[in-house]
């Protein structure tokens, strides 16, 4: 990865050009062969983030953006086996089965998975950036992470609610465990936090153990220092 090339400092022209917000909830879409980038085409923001090794989760956790996460980190993985992919995220949450298929995916590949936090990871998004390759899970300063039980409706005749219930308690058992794995934390503690939306500010989630650093912008020098 160029390591001039800042990520960030690409979301104020992403805004710029107008991205709507289907684009936003869903940015990367089933991948289709574009036309070869040459002196006629330059390249996209989505094509510049992924050539420097960038992938984004953003919005809610469903099949197409999971899957959208999933294909990139196996095209990146094929394409650079063991170099250090980053996937920013900035999610509410949503679907525990498509939250575990990321997660598996980064536990798959060879290269380090570093996760960052920009605006809220919360539910599976939370899950996901505590899944990062230890060490290399950052927060914003401002970012906001939360932890809670997995939701799920019950209906049906008495013998579907048991089997519905029980399954609700064993992903329930499962995730405390993957989070506690993660954190440090007892599956106990874990448990016990997450009865409820617990959230964290970037601080408390690393001292939580969800992530390793808080990214501070670097403090400017004053001009007599310069001189």
């Amino acid at each position: 990865m160029d390591p001039t090339f800042n990520p960030l400092a690409l979301m104020p022209q992403a805004m710029a050009q107008g991205l709507d917000a289907k684009a936003m909830a869903n940015p990367y879409p089933n991948p289709q062969l574009a036309p070869p980038i040459g002196r006629y085409r330059e390249m996209t923001i989505d094509e510049m983030l992924l050539e420097n090794r960038v992938v984004f989760l953003i919005g809610e956790i469903n099949h197409a953006s999971a899957m959208g996460v999933v294909m990139r980190l196996l095209h990146l993985q094929n394409q650079k086996p063991g170099q250090d992919i980053n996937l920013y995220i900035n999610s509410p949450g949503g679907s525990v089965d498509d939250t575990l298929a990321m997660i598996d995916t980064m536990d798959f590949i060879s290269s380090d998975v570093n996760t960052y936090c920009i605006g809220k990871a919360m539910s599976g998004g939370a899950l996901t950036l505590a899944a990062g390759t230890k060490g290399k899970r950052y927060c914003l300063p401002h970012a906001k992470v939360m932890i809670h039980q997995p939701y799920g409706g019950i209906y049906g005749q008495a013998s579907d609610v048991k089997i519905q219930a029980d399954e609700i308690l064993k992903t329930k058992n499962e995730l405390n465990e993957l989070l506690a794995g993660y954190t440090g934390q007892s599956v106990e503690q874990i448990a016990k936090d997450a009865e409820r939306d617990k959230f964290f500010g970037a601080q408390e989630a690393k001292d939580y153990g969800l992530v390793d650093e808080v990214i501070e912008k670097p403090a400017k020098k004053d001009s007599d220092d310069a001189s």
